[in-house]
């Protein structure tokens, strides 16, 4: 996979290969997307970001764009690139959409 297989706001139903070579199924939220990386949110999970590099992902099952006003807020500075140049998952909350947080 590459980057222009994704976009950000998006959520995505994966295959993905862990470190230990087995494909697992996910749910993602992409925020961010990178030439060699996205930052994304496992839904069914816990509320960290994860830095997932697009060779990991084997498979797109499916893709369903998100409405604006449903997105999840994080601040651009948490997204931002150098941020995660020596990191893989952070610990993040999301504000929740429609409430005005």
């Amino acid at each position: 996979m590459d980057k222009s297989a994704f976009q950000a706001d998006t959520r995505y139903t994966i295959t993905r290969r862990e470190n230990s070579g087995k494909l697992r199924p996910a749910n993602i939220y992409v925020y961010r997307l990178y030439d060699a990386f996205m930052i994304a949110r496992l839904t069914e999970q816990d509320g960290f970001l994860y830095k997932i590099p697009y060779g990991d992902i084997v498979k797109i099952v499916s893709v369903q764009p998100v409405a604006r006003q449903d997105r999840f807020a994080i601040p651009a500075a948490v997204l931002d690139e150098k941020t995660w140049q020596d990191r893989t998952v952070m610990t993040r909350y999301s504000t929740a959409p429609h409430t005005g947080k």
